[in-house]
């Protein structure tokens, strides 16, 4: 083969190799970029994607309202915490419902329905209620229980039990407040006398388990109550409230002054002289009437700095001092009065702060001691440290002398205080008043709200429907003349009875009878004298098979 052949040969080869190489680098370029194209349209979609994925994340984690349960949580807590009226409730949610995410925000009566129901899911819960055990009181539930009246607009009254741990100043501190309670009963009656507290208690014990203490002012009623327990097999110490006490020391001491009631008339006419005029940053504080020694301190300290603002001499014709001394009238005669009840009340009130802020325990009470001493009046004196040694003893019994035991009843009055002006609107009904007691103890949780969609319609109409308002008898009545008749008397209406009851309890309310005593007890048959003590043997059988 000659050589010119074997070149045109060998260069053939090479041409249909390079376009074999060619076409496929063609194609390969043709794929990579397509290739590439798909790949970065994809990581583009990725992207995206990821960062709708965040957007929507962070749009989640801000909607405050995610369920019915967050909706029903804040607008329990805007009005048990931030404390507005029901519109008002409804008014917020409808505002902030976009930044929300509630597209159908409640209206009033629905936020007044969940109200109700959060009371009934207290009171279906209180039996629930678990405290540390005392160690000087083993048979009894751990709490201390807070007991009082209020009135309301007509003649009924409000009977509330409030339970507090005992052991409240060992994981606490500060007083207690609301947030430390629990409402486990609230009920409504024309009169509360003794014989019908001790009563209700005993059914309420029955259920909660006896307390290791009942915390009360001194009232005849509440202590007659406590005696009967006693008397009838339920011991119960009784904790008298400071608050009460120190007011009832003022009361005996300085109510049958000659001066007193010339200070309490000055006080009244200085207020009407100063109210409309420039000088009306001088208006003495409001003091109740019925309660006065309750804050009638402020009063005497209020007097005591208007006198300083009028030192010895004569005032300058026109000035302000002038004007000011024309309101005094004989206020300045009572000078020896209010320092001699400033000089009382201030040990007094040290000593208050100090054991309503920790409790009464050993360290407390060597804290009060020197205040005490200071005390100018020896009657005061007196009765307050004796007053103190009684109080000490129970905290011995109880074993919280190292802790500190409660001694102050203010989460009750507070409950009636804010149930009297949140929530009720103008007519102040006992039993409108009484029916949210419950919602106001206690902290609100999630599971609170749980509770309250749980509530059925029937359920509350249970509690709601039977009771007569005023206000729905002022909205039918008022309005028409010639229905007087239709207002059912007092002594006919259906009171308001919120008590707890035991998921094992009969709802024969003659089961409620509580046992005083295994003594009387005769023979093996557990007939009694008393009928009332032991059930028959028929009730006794079908009691045991219900629980």
């Amino acid at each position: 083969m000659s050589s010119k052949h074997k070149i045109k040969k060998g260069r053939q080869e090479w041409k249909t190799k390079a376009i074999k190489r060619g076409d496929d680098n063609r194609y390969f370029k043709k794929e990579s970029f397509r290739y590439k194209r798909e790949r970065n349209e994809q990581r583009a979609r990725a992207e995206r994607a990821e960062e709708r994925i965040i957007i929507l994340e962070q749009q989640v984690q801000q909607l405050a309202v995610r369920s019915k349960v967050d909706l029903v949580l804040i607008a329990l807590q805007l009005f048990l915490v931030a404390r507005i009226g029901y519109r008002a409730v409804s008014r917020v949610l409808t505002i902030l419902a976009k930044h929300l995410g509630c597209p159908n925000p409640p209206c009033p009566q629905t936020v007044i329905n969940w109200v109700i129901r959060l009371s009934i899911a207290h009171m279906q819960h209180a039996a629930q209620l678990i405290a540390p055990q005392l160690a000087g009181d083993v048979f009894s539930n751990g709490f201390i229980w807070m007991i009082d009246t209020s009135i309301g607009l007509n003649n009924e009254k409000i009977l509330a039990v409030l339970a507090l741990d005992a052991h409240h100043y060992g994981g606490q501190t500060g007083a207690p407040t609301l947030q430390n309670v629990h409402c486990i009963a609230v009920s409504v009656s024309i009169s509360w006398t003794g014989d019908a507290i001790a009563e209700f208690l005993k059914k309420l014990i029955g259920v909660m388990g006896r307390p290791a203490a009942i915390l009360k002012d001194g009232g005849t009623d509440l202590a007659k109550a406590v005696r009967l327990l006693n008397e009838q097999g339920m011991p119960c110490l009784s904790v008298d409230d400071i608050s009460h006490f120190v007011a009832n020391l003022f009361k005996h001491e300085y109510k049958d002054h000659p001066l007193f009631n010339i200070f309490i008339t000055e006080c009244g006419k200085i207020s009407k002289q100063l109210k409309q005029s420039v000088l009306a940053c001088f208006v003495p504080p409001k003091t109740s009437i019925k309660a006065r020694f309750m804050n009638v301190y402020r009063l005497f300290n209020w007097a005591n700095q208007l006198l300083q603002h009028s030192p010895p001499g004569r005032a300058a014709k026109g000035s302000m001092l002038e004007k000011l001394r024309t309101s005094f009238g004989d206020l300045p005669e009572c000078k020896a009065l209010i320092m001699r009840f400033i000089n009382d009340a201030n040990p007094l009130l040290e000593c208050q702060k100090i054991l309503k802020t920790y409790g009464l325990s050993n360290d407390t009470k060597m804290a009060c001691i020197p205040l005490i001493e200071k005390i100018p009046t020896a009657s005061i004196r007196l009765d307050f440290m004796s007053w103190l040694d009684k109080q000490f003893e129970i905290t011995q019994t109880l074993k919280l002398a190292t802790v500190g035991m409660p001694i102050t009843s203010d989460p009750i009055e507070s409950l009636f205080g804010v149930g009297k002006h949140h929530g009720v609107g103008e007519l102040k009904d006992a039993n409108r008043i009484a029916l949210r007691l419950p919602a106001l103890c206690g902290t609100l949780t999630r599971e609170d709200a749980q509770r309250v969609i749980k509530i059925t319609v029937a359920q509350q109409e249970e509690v709601t429907n039977s009771l007569i308002s005023i206000t729905k008898q002022r909205r039918n009545v008022f309005a028409t003349p010639g229905t007087l008749e239709t207002i059912a008397p007092h002594d006919t209406k259906k009171k308001l009875v919120l008590i707890p009851k035991s998921k094992s309890w009969s709802k024969n309310e003659n089961y409620q009878e509580i046992s005083n005593g295994c003594e009387k007890i005769l023979g093996p048959n557990f007939e009694a004298k008393n009928e009332t003590i032991f059930p028959k043997k028929t009730e006794f059988i079908r009691h045991s098979r219900h629980r």
